[in-house]
Parts: C-alpha cells; structure tokens; sequence
C-alpha cells in the first residue's frame, strides 16, 4: 500500500457542501412533505430554501472549476467491460475476497462503475431535482389558474427525485466502506490522501 494524494482541496470542500446540503434538502423536505418532525413547517422551508440556494451555489462553482481544471474528464466512463467487471466486482467478487479490478491513482480516482454514477448524477438527477425544486418554488407565477394541480404534480416529482438521492445517499455510504479498511474511502475525502496498492 501506498499514499496518494488524490482529493484537492477544492474538490473536497465541493463534496462536503455537497453532502450536507443534501441531507439537509432531505431532512427538511421531507418535513415539509409532512413525512418527518424535526425543525418545524415554517423552520423547516426557511432552511430547505437556504441549503437549495447553497446547492446551486456551489453546482456553479464546480462546473466552473471542473471546466477550467479539466477534471470533468475523471467522470466519462472509457470502458463498457470495466462497468460490467465492477458490476459483476460489486455483487459476488468483493464478498469472495477477489482483487479489485481496477487500480486507484491520480488521474483514474473513480472506477468505470463510480465515472457512470456520477456521471448520471451530475447530469441528470442533480439538475432535475433543481429545476423541479424551482418550479415547485415558483409555481404558483408559473402555472396561474392551474396552481394547486401543477403544484401537486410538481409535488410528486420533486419528491421522486429525492427518494433517487436519499437512495444514493444510503448505497454511497455503504459503498466508502468497502475500501481496504472501513474508514480508508472516508480519509481520502476529509485528508485528501488515500492508501492505494
């Protein structure tokens, strides 16, 4: 085993606003869905909205960032093998001690399995719940007469869309812990510096 530094600053101060305000956008939404009681209805929009416009916040700072820094690259997948290899890894391999398929390292810091998922996250789950987030704020200058039915469907879809993320959320988090030790994955995004082979 070895140390790399594989996180920037930068990229883990993106994963740490990130990652909180999600849980918060979830915490505080399914509140206001009446699902949960945590912070109170009126407590609880405040917040949602406060951590909605920090997510958009820093989502503008990371595709400036990953643009400029050319680190949009680590996110496309290069081979259909390596996903169907980290599959068939994930569901049998890792549970009878098989090596990992692919090696770590500064310029491959995602697997082909992890590049997809991003990829699909950043792309489609991330601007889906924000844009049904702002119309679901707005719908009411948006749809005019039909508000309470827009609203309501509008509803459902923003809903949808965090049941995906809190199902990320809870798979992600499972997942850091099958690195060489439990917390190694964890490290590597809080230091920057993880252990490899």
């Amino acid at each position: 085993m070895k140390k790399v530094y594989l996180y920037k600053g930068f990229e883990r101060l993106w994963h740490w606003i990130q990652a909180i305000s999600i849980v918060m956008l979830l915490l505080t939404g399914f509140e206001v869905h009446g699902s949960l009681k945590i912070f109170g209805f009126a407590d609880a929009v405040l917040i949602h909205n406060t951590f909605a416009y920090i997510l958009i916040g820093i989502t503008i700072l990371s595709i400036f960032w990953h643009i400029t820094s050319g680190a949009w690259r680590q996110y496309i997948p290069t081979s259909f093998k390596g996903i169907l290899d980290m599959i068939k890894f994930y569901t049998s391999g890792i549970f009878k001690g098989e090596p990992h398929p692919e090696k770590k390292d500064e310029k491959n810091k995602l697997n082909q399995l992890q590049r997809l998922t991003y990829l699909g996250l950043l792309l489609f789950l991330l601007p889906y719940q924000l844009i049904t987030g702002i119309v679901y704020l707005y719908a009411k200058q948006l749809t005019g007469n039909n508000f309470i039915v827009s609203y309501k469907i509008i509803g459902v879809a923003h809903t949808f869309g965090a049941f995906l993320f809190l199902a990320f959320l809870v798979v992600h988090l499972y997942m850091i812990t099958t690195g060489h030790t439990v917390f190694s994955s964890l490290m590597g995004m809080i230091t920057g510096w993880e252990e490899v082979e």
